[in-house]
Formats: structure tokens, sequence, C-alpha cells
């Protein structure tokens, strides 16, 4: 396949507008498939900034890319103009440490994390694992703290710790968050299993009622943002919400772990992604207010038209 000018000067303009541009299927806040989030949860841990390009917006670029590096699959990571790979190979390279200096960053904190296994959980994972030798078992835990147990062949870079008598392997990354994890066999109404608590986790996010994000708001207690385009405010919105754009985003990511933000849209579903951005972030009072602006014009202002 052709790659035509248009299409490569389109591709050479976007490499040419930062050190770092990842190609992938949505955007670092809201990922399209699991892949481009896995990579661009690793250059969120690294980076403050970085230029990410959505192709699923432009289907030139989404054909273009894959000819223009001659590499098939999507997301892409580009660093100073030259194709790092897909997120296997960012992933090595990041477990590694060979991305990091790529990068110009520290390198990766490598100790082990003190895990907790109780005697019950001990148990019922040497059982699991019985008849599977020459495997090793894998803790991960991914930037949205979903936590996983995969049994597959050590690769030889992983952070490695005991619990238990139990070997458990880790990436970089799941090392970091499950520093104190507990892990343990529970039993009740709704079955048996495995239960993980990792005390690393940030709060979850807050479901914020539109009458405490008045009195909030009248006590000045809190930052609101409205994450919805601008035809949608022109229609209905409320006098202290700041609009999310690009300069909005890059404020805030830079203010305190601690401030308080709540997030708005139309009914609460596209708020919930962006508080959980931030949650992720390591903001630690992130808050999404539940039914959006709809509910604040039943339940607190009938003069906010709804739509």
């Amino acid at each position: 396949m052709n790659l035509p000018d248009e299409t490569r000067q389109k591709i050479e303009r976007y490499l040419d507008q930062d050190r770092v541009v990842l190609f992938m299927k949505g955007n670092p806040q809201a990922p399209m498939c699991g892949f481009s989030a896995k990579t661009a949860g690793m250059l969120d841990s690294l980076l403050e900034s970085y230029t990410s390009v959505d192709v699923l917006q432009d289907p030139d670029i989404r054909e273009g890319i894959k000819v223009f590096g001659d590499w098939p699959t999507i997301p892409q990571l580009y660093i100073d103009k030259e194709l790092v790979g897909g997120c296997d190979i960012v992933t090595a390279m990041f477990n590694s440490g060979e991305l990091h200096q790529n990068l110009g960053v520290d390198e990766p904190d490598r100790s082990a994390p003190q895990v907790t296994i109780t005697d019950q959980a001990a148990e019922k994972i040497h059982e699991a694992m019985a008849g599977h030798d020459g495997l090793a078992l894998h803790f991960q835990v991914d930037a949205n703290w979903q936590s996983q147990f995969n049994l597959a062949p050590a690769e030889g870079h992983e952070i490695k710790t005991e619990a238990s008598g139990i070997t458990l392997l880790f990436d970089v990354a799941s090392a970091q968050r499950a520093r104190g994890a507990v892990i343990d066999w529970v039993s009740n109404v709704q079955g048996e299993g495995l239960t993980i608590s990792l005390p690393e986790a940030p709060a979850p996010v807050h479901q914020m009622s539109v009458s405490e994000l008045k009195q909030k708001l009248e006590a000045d207690e809190v930052l609101l943002v409205d994450v919805r385009p601008q035809d949608e405010r022109d229609i209905a919105s409320i006098g202290q919400a700041r609009a999310m754009n690009a300069d909005l985003m890059e404020e805030l990511e830079a203010m305190p772990k601690e401030t308080a933000m709540a997030f708005i849209c139309h009914s609460g579903n596209r708020s919930q992604v962006a508080a959980e951005h931030f949650r992720k972030q390591g903001f630690s009072n992130v808050s999404n207010v539940a039914g959006g602006i709809d509910a604040w014009s039943k339940e607190i202002d009938p003069e906010v038209p709804t739509y």
C-alpha cells in the first residue's frame, strides 16, 4: 500500500509537534482498546505531557500510520520521530528501565513490595498451581487498580517477592501499586474466592448529589468542571463551572493532589470518565456529579433548561 503524500505530511506534522507521540485508539483519558489504555498508562506514569493522536478520528491516519512505520498494529509510540513499537515492546522497555532511559526520566524503583497472603488464601493458591510446573504466578495491578493473577513463564525482568511460601512476580508498575497488599480467601452469600486489598489505591470517585454540589459551591469548597462541548453548555450551564479544554486540563493536573474537584456533564457518564482520569493521577478528593446538569435543572434550578 502506498502512503499518500497528504497523509505522510499529516503524520510528520504530528511528529514535529512533540518529542513523544502516541498513536492510539481513543485518548489517554478515554482509551478505546486495552492495548492503548495500557500504553498510555505507562506514559502517564512517566511524563507530565505528551502528544496523543486518536486514529479513530481520522481513517487516513489509522491506516497510514501502519504504512508510515511499517508496523501493522495500533498503538504505536514514537520518540524523537523514531518508531519504538507497540504495546508489548513498550511494556518490555518499561519493565527493563529502557523506556525510562529513552525518555530521560529516573530509573524505576525495583524494590519488592511487601504482600500479605493469609493461610487460607495460600492454601487455595497452592491448590490452583498444582500440576503447573514451569509456570510462575504473576500478580498484576493495572492503571485502573484492577488486580489479577496469571500463570505464565517468567520472562526474567520481573520483580519478585515471597509471602506464605508463595513466589509472586510483578512488572514494575504493579510492584508499586501492590505495596502493602493483603490477599485473603472469603466465603459469603455471594460465593467464595480470593479478595485483594490494595492500600495504595486512590479513593474511589465520590458520587456527589446536586444538593451537595449546591452547598459546596455556595461555600466555595469545590472546583466544578464542565466536560460537555460548547454547544451543550450554550443550552444549559452552571455559572461557577469552568469549561474543560486543553489549557484547563494542564492547569488541573498541576494542582495539589488534595484539590477538591467535581466534574459534571449532561447525565453523569462523561464526567465519570473525567473524574476517573484524575483519580488515577493520584487526586484524592474527586467527585462526579450524579445525574449531571439534568439533575441540577430538575432538583436545584428549574430556570436551567433541560435537553
